[in-house]
């Protein structure tokens, strides 16, 4: 883990938080805290997207597609898809970007 933005928890949306594990040039990986009941509204960002579910359960939407994901499942996310998460119950995910988002690098401010 890297120092720094490692150690510091970053709000996303109301019950969900992250923190950086790793990036380099090329891919940009985090942590997500989510409580119960919270959700990650419909976006889309050029970057494709890996979401590991390490404990809990969400419900993703990604494009047209509704993939509810327990420990242990992966949802791929491709650049440019609308998605969406809701929180089935407290969860923890781990996020990997590629190409890295530079308002993540921003907002993790090292």
């Amino acid at each position: 883990m890297e120092k720094g933005a490692a150690e510091r928890w970053v709000p996303l949306f109301p019950g969900v938080r992250r923190r950086r594990l790793v990036s380099t040039a090329q891919i940009y990986q985090m942590e997500v805290l989510l409580e119960p009941g919270s959700e990650v509204p419909l976006h889309q960002h050029p970057q494709e997207q890996i979401s590991y579910v390490a404990r809990g359960r969400l419900r993703f939407q990604v494009g047209d597609s509704v993939i509810e994901a327990g420990a242990g499942s992966s949802v791929a996310i491709p650049g440019g898809t609308l998605h969406a998460v809701w929180t089935l119950e407290e969860s923890l995910a781990i996020d990997t970007f590629t190409p890295p988002r530079d308002d993540y690098l921003a907002a993790d401010g090292d």
